[in-house]
């Protein structure tokens, strides 16, 4: 079980949170690099940085009637979330906050997000934010299903909702190794409220990136952000629900989880650039029609095994 964190954790986890999202946005670039055929160096990567400040200096787009104060709170909203999620996930045995409800609690703020992407797509009162952030909520009913039963697997497998709890009950054997469609589909739920990869359909070119459309400067920065927080507090969520928490030989637990971290996050960002976007009516159908199945049958599994016990 999770030990409670000091009182600075509070300020260090959102600070690891955005190292880890900077460690995705640099290999995805080298990735990007090294497609293009260029010698993969620092320099492409930092190139890639240097549009941080160049939103920061950029002036924000404006659109006839919009509602400017909708959609701050939407841009807003997607990075703060997705910092507020890791407070429950354990880094070795601490926690920022151990609630008795983590599994429900990081599960509510990715939902969160979805509030978040809507209100940044209709505020700017134009078309293409505003079918970005449908297709946002039509990817989350396809992909939220499968996801919920992902978590309620590992939860049925500790017989807790403590993340703290379900890295523990992973002693000797990780559920990925006997969940591993839960696993799968849990990594599948990431990139997906990340919108990113395979599931950048919010954002895809075909509709001059629609969420991401008409909104410039820090707004735009902080919907960037977002993305690749979420796709980093992913995966760290990964390693206690999954991957057995802080777990491991020699290392410190808190070394065990960055590496296991670390890991997740090259394996998502390298999936990202192999795998082709998904329209979110197919992917729909195949999560209806497929994956809620196969996870229902999935979360029966553990149930199964602790009632056997």
């Amino acid at each position: 079980m999770a030990e409670a964190a000091p009182w600075w954790a509070l300020f260090a986890a959102p600070a690891l949170l955005l190292a880890l999202a900077l460690f995705a946005l640099v290999a995805d670039t080298l990735l990007i690099a090294r497609e293009a055929g260029r010698a993969v160096s620092a320099v492409a990567a930092a190139r890639r940085l240097l549009e941080v400040p160049r939103l920061l200096a950029a002036q924000p787009r404006r659109t006839p009637a919009s509602d400017t104060s909708l959609r701050r709170l939407g841009v807003i909203t997607v990075p703060v979330a997705a910092v507020m999620s890791v407070l429950v996930v354990p880094f070795g045995h601490r926690a920022v906050a151990d609630l008795s409800v983590g599994v429900v609690w990081f599960n509510a703020m990715e939902v969160l997000t979805w509030a978040g992407l809507w209100l940044a797509g209709w505020g700017p009162n134009a078309v293409f934010p505003l079918i970005g952030g449908y297709r946002f909520i039509a990817q989350g009913l396809a992909y939220e299903l499968p996801l919920m039963f992902a978590l309620i697997s590992a939860a049925t497998g500790a017989r807790s909702l403590r993340v703290g709890a379900v890295a523990a009950a992973q002693h000797g054997l990780w559920f990925a190794v006997w969940m591993p469609l839960a696993f799968a589909v849990f990594l599948a739920g990431v990139s997906a409220f990340s919108f990113l990869g395979p599931f950048a359909y919010p954002a895809g070119r075909d509709i001059a990136h629609g969420v991401l459309a008409d909104t410039g400067g820090a707004d735009r920065l902080l919907l960037e952000a977002g993305r690749r927080l979420w796709l980093a507090a992913g995966a760290a969520m990964a390693v206690p629900l999954f991957l057995g928490g802080g777990a491991g030989p020699g290392l410190p637990s808190w070394a065990w989880s960055l590496v296991k971290t670390l890991a997740v996050l090259a394996a998502l960002v390298w999936a990202q650039r192999r795998l082709p976007m998904v329209r979110a009516d197919r992917y729909a159908e195949f999560a209806w029609v497929v994956l809620v199945p196969l996870t229902v049958l999935q979360a029966l599994v553990p149930a199964l095994v602790v009632l056997n016990r």
